[in-house]
């Protein structure tokens, strides 16, 4: 198993965007993210297809942080179902792996 992950999210604006960024980064849950603007989504929702701008938030973590990440994105978040998904990086730059290691606290470390 990767111990770092991408963590993808999609959000209904940037100025959500940032407000789940910031969380994240101030309480060491993610290293660093992207907020990526314009984005359209079309989806089944309610039994139709629906059709919305969204933003994607992409944020940088350790395996082992993406529970405690998982559920404050959860309590910041708009959507009655939002997609928060952990991808694994399978390689990576060492010295920037070791970067997410360093700003990404484990819980007994805060």
């Amino acid at each position: 198993m990767s111990s770092h992950l991408f963590v993808y999210i999609t959000v209904s604006g940037r100025k959500e965007a940032e407000t789940i960024s910031k969380a994240l980064i101030r309480e060491r849950l993610a290293a660093c993210t992207n907020i990526i603007e314009n984005m359209s989504a079309l989806f089944w929702w309610e039994g139709d297809v629906q059709s919305e701008h969204e933003v994607v938030l992409i944020a940088k973590t350790r395996a082992d942080t993406f529970d405690r990440l998982y559920g404050r994105v959860k309590e910041l978040h708009s959507y009655d179902c939002p997609c928060i998904v952990g991808l694994p990086i399978a390689a990576g730059n060492p010295d920037y792996l070791a970067w997410i290691d360093e700003e990404v606290r484990p819980e007994t470390d805060r």
